[in-house]
C-alpha cells in the first residue's frame, strides 16, 4: 500500500470553531483588507512591505518581532503598510528539512499536522490581538487555505507552485492580494499566464466540491530573481527588467497592474545583507520612473531579530533556522530607507 492514511484532520470549519476570530478582529481585518486592496487597485499611493522571517519557527520570538513591528509602522504610517511576513510552510525541493510550523509545530520533534494548524491559528491570532496586523503567509497548499481564510490579508504562490493548475485555480476564488512569483528559470510568460489564470473565474474540484469562483482582480506579480542552467542566480529586480515586466503587463490587459519585488532569494543571490542595497536600487528606479512609480506596489523582505541563519536546536532567540535574515537594526534601516523615497 503506497499510502496509510493515519488521521483525518478536522475540517477547515471545526478549525475555526476551535479558534473563532473575535469581532474586534475581525473587523480590524475587514479595514486592513480594504486599505490594502486600495494599493493595489491603485486608489491609495501608500507602500507595502511584506516583511518577516524565511520561515516561522517560534511563537515567542514571532511575537517579539511583530510587536517591535508594531512601534515603526506607526510612525511610517502615513506612506507605508507593514504586512508581517508570517510563513508557516517552507518548501522543500527535495522533501526533506523542515517543512516550517505546520508540519512541526516544534522544529525539534516529530511532525503532527494536526497540532500545526492549531498552533498555526492560535499563533495567526495572538499576532493579530497584540499588533492588529494584517498577515501574510504562503499558500504552499491549496486546500490548507481555508484552515485560515478569516485571517490571512494577503498570499504568495511561491516559484515551484505558480505552475501548479490547483494554485491557479484556488488562487481564483480568494479575495485578498495573491502574490504569484516568477519560476526559478525566470521565465516571466509563466507567471503572467498564472496571473491571468487567477484573474478569471473557473470550475474545479476544491476539498471534495465542485466549486465556482469569480476571478481575483488583484492577483499580481512578484519577483525574485532566477536560476539559470548551471545554478547561477540571475536577478530580476534591475530598472530594465521591471519596465520589461511592465511593458507584458500592459500588453495582457490585466486588471490592476501590480508588482511586489522580492529582496532577497534569487535577487540577492541569497547573500541576505544585500537586501537593503538592492531596496534601495529599487525604490531609487521606481521614483525616477512614473510607470514604475504606480506599478512597483511594494517589496518582499527576509528579516527577523538576528542577522543570518542557525541550524535546528542551536536555540539562538530570534535567529532564522532557514534562510539567512537581516537583522533587526538592520530591519529597521531598511524600513527608514524606503520611507525616506517615498
Amino acid at each position: 500500500m503506497s499510502f496509510e492514511f493515519y488521521r483525518k484532520l478536522p475540517t477547515p470549519q471545526e478549525i475555526k470553531n476551535m479558534y473563532p476570530v473575535p469581532e474586534a478582529i475581525a473587523m480590524k481585518k475587514e479595514e486592513n483588507d480594504k486599505e490594502i486592496r486600495k494599493v493595489f487597485t491603485g486608489e491609495s499611493d501608500k507602500f507595502i512591505l511584506i516583511i518577516g522571517p524565511c520561515s516561522a519557527d517560534n511563537e515567542e520570538a514571532l511575537l517579539d518581532y511583530t510587536n517591535r513591528l508594531k512601534d515603526i509602522q506607526e510612525k511610517v504610517k502615513d506612506k507605508i503598510i507593514i504586512i508581517p511576513r508570517v510563513y508557516t510552510n517552507k518548501p522543500r525541493t527535495t522533501g526533506k528539512g523542515y517543512k516550517g510550523m505546520l508540519h512541526q509545530p516544534d522544529p525539534e520533534k516529530a511532525p503532527d499536522l494536526l497540532q500545526g494548524l492549531i498552533t498555526i491559528r492560535h499563533l495567526f491570532l495572538k499576532i493579530m490581538e497584540n499588533t492588529g496586523f494584517p498577515i501574510a503567509d504562503e499558500m504552499l497548499y491549496p486546500e490548507n487555505h481555508r484552515y485560515f481564510s478569516d485571517i490571512l490579508s494577503y498570499v504568495a504562490v511561491g516559484a515551484r507552485s505558480v505552475e501548479d493548475q490547483q494554485h491557479r485555480l484556488t488562487t481564483s476564488g480568494i479575495d485578498i492580494p495573491v502574490g504569484m512569483k516568477n519560476p526559478t528559470s525566470g521565465d516571466l510568460s509563466i507567471m503572467l499566464n498564472s496571473i491571468e489564470a487567477a484573474q478569471a473565474g473557473h470550475s474545479f474540484l476544491y476539498r471534495g466540491w465542485d466549486v465556482e469562483t469569480s476571478g481575483n482582480d488583484i492577483a499580481h506579480a512578484i519577483l525574485r530573481g532566477a536560476v539559470n542552467q548551471y545554478g547561477q542566480c540571475i536577478p530580476n529586480y534591475h530598472y530594465e527588467d521591471l519596465i520589461h515586466l511592465y511593458d507584458m503587463y500592459i500588453k495582457k490587459g490585466f486588471a490592476n497592474p501590480a508588482v511586489v519585488v522580492d529582496t532577497n532569494h534569487s535577487n540577492s543571490n541569497k547573500q541576505y545583507l544585500e537586501q537593503i542595497r538592492i531596496a534601495k536600487e529599487i525604490m531609487h528606479n521606481r521614483k525616477h520612473s512614473p510607470e514604475l512609480k504606480s506599478f512597483v506596489k511594494g517589496l518582499m523582505v527576509e528579516s527577523y531579530i538576528e542577522d543570518g541563519a542557525q541550524k535546528v536546536g542551536e536555540g539562538i532567540y530570534g535567529k532564522s533556522i532557514t534562510d539567512p535574515c537581516l537583522g533587526w537594526d538592520k530591519t529597521v534601516e531598511l524600513i527608514n530607507i524606503v520611507y525616506g523615497y517615498l
